[in-house]
């Protein structure tokens, strides 16, 4: 018979080799599903009774009392001479602000501009406590037998909804527009809560996975069950997270940004030996271009350009007092990313190249969807929600996204993130394409561009029905 000591050692090699398969079967569990996070952020205790869920039609209005205070404050705008010859390198020009106030207040017809973000039929509906704004523009006509695939596009920060005005007409009717019809999209923009017209938060944890969530319940809210998403900036972690949420749910996933937040010992590798073995890690000849040499297009880009999100991810409430208090500083505020995301050359012109890639319509129209809505601290606390407890350490960031995915990698955006990079994390990237032209908001800035490389991937899904096969 088997000694009593070989027992105990076949119960030990049991009992360890259960707790091995366990961890295994668990972490390969955990390694595809980011869970659902179902909050409530309205005020004060959540309510016994069922939440609300009919879907409300909206309209942007202003009162003449908003429009009479904004011209008082424009009025009374203190401005601060700016040092000779500094163009936009300490930050918006004042000399060039002056300007844009004058044309806010002298030509700006924000009347007319209501009409324009009304064109779009616009809706609210409550989800967890908030009252979610969104967008939503159905295609105008139908080839018999096709049907419109729906289409999910979140903005980030110091965007809006109005961001997608552009690239919306391109989707829902391609081929009035030169582009092909064989795929035709619905429309869904939702304003993140804490947003434009959306309802910020009441409470405190409200992050990307949380607003990720949030959009999927409107999702199914809506009707869809498999829909596509796409966006950059937030927007980018937003659909991620909601990838990784709803894998079975999202069909495709397409990102004019894809930023890696934890980095392993062979990124740091090709960090230091990219530019000169670039085969072995997989770069191309444009990774090699955007990325180096490293610490001036990487590290000190980085370093000179995110004092914003510092600021924003400890302190929001602070600054957001006083952008929140006055229009000119709103304005100051956002229009420098404007201008510093579009081209970082644009640091050496006079006007930060503002009005190259962008009317002064379209930019003081997000500026005043953030100044009536009085949005500000709201959509600055969302860099603290999501950076508070450190890059790489959230549950998100650890787990990689199944959904088939395409990203267009537009030439000037701040980092650039080459495909081997973004491969680690998006494991089933069928589209990655460099982008000829173009920056940060691509939707408002290069329509016809994120517009032509969204059908071509959802061409690309639809074809070898890639969804089916996650």
């Amino acid at each position: 018979c088997s000694s009593p000591a070989g027992i105990m050692l076949l119960e030990v090699f049991l009992v360890l080799g259960t707790v091995i398969i366990y961890f295994l079967l668990s972490r390969k569990k955990e390694e595809t599903l980011l869970p659902l996070k179902e909050g409530w952020w309205g005020k004060g205790q959540k309510p016994s009774t069922e939440e609300d869920t009919t879907i409300r039609p909206f309209k942007v209005e202003t009162t003449e009392e908003e429009l009479s205070d904004l011209f008082r404050r424009l009025d009374q705008a203190r401005f601060t001479e700016p040092l000779e010859d500094s163009c936009f390198q300490y930050g918006t020009n004042s000399k060039y602000l002056r300007k844009v106030v004058s044309y806010w207040k002298n030509q700006f017809n924000w009347k007319k501009q209501v009409e324009v973000l009304n064109k779009y039929p616009q809706f609210k509906t409550k989800i967890q406590g908030m009252d979610v704004h969104f967008v939503h523009v159905k295609p105008p006509g139908l080839p018999e037998g096709q049907s419109a695939k729906p289409l999910l596009m979140v903005h980030g920060w110091p965007g809006s909804f109005y961001e997608f005005y552009k690239i919306i007409p391109l989707l829902t009717d391609p081929a009035s527009h030169g582009l092909s019809h064989e795929h035709i999209f619905e429309v869904i923009c939702p304003s993140i809560p804490g947003y434009g017209f959306s309802e910020a938060p009441h409470k405190k944890g409200f992050d990307s996975v949380s607003a990720a969530s949030v959009f999927y319940e409107l999702m199914l809210r809506l009707g869809f069950n498999e829909f596509y998403t796409q966006g950059g900036d937030w927007g980018w972690l937003i659909c991620t997270n909601l990838a990784q949420i709803a894998p079975s749910h999202v069909k495709g996933l397409h990102l004019n940004l894809a930023s890696v937040t934890k980095m392993g010992f062979v990124h740091l590798l090709s960090i230091l030996l990219g530019r000169y073995l670039p085969g072995l890690f997989g770069f191309q000849d444009e990774d090699v271009r955007r990325m180096f040499p490293f610490l001036k297009k990487g590290l000190y880009r980085i370093l000179l350009e995110s004092g914003y999100a510092h600021i924003q991810a400890t302190k929001p409430d602070t600054v957001g007092c006083g952008l929140n208090d006055s229009p000119v500083g709103l304005a100051a505020y956002i229009l420098e990313k404007f201008s510093t995301w579009t081209d970082l050359e644009f640091r050496d012109l006079e006007d930060g190249g503002l009005e190259r890639n962008f009317s002064l319509d379209d930019l003081l129209t997000n500026v005043m969807i953030y100044w009536v809505s009085g949005c500000m601290v709201s959509s600055m606390r969302f860099y603290k929600e999501n950076l508070q407890k450190g890059v790489g350490t959230q549950k998100h960031e650890k787990l990689t996204v199944q959904v088939p995915t395409g990203i267009a990698s537009f030439p000037n955006e701040i980092m650039h993130t080459p495909q081997a990079w973004a491969q680690k994390k998006y494991i089933n990237i069928i589209s990655f394409n460099f982008m000829p032209r173009g920056g940060h908001f691509a939707a408002l800035e290069e329509p016809e561009l994120l517009a032509e490389d969204i059908l071509q991937f959802v061409g690309k899904v639809e074809k070898d029905q890639l969804w089916r096969k996650k």
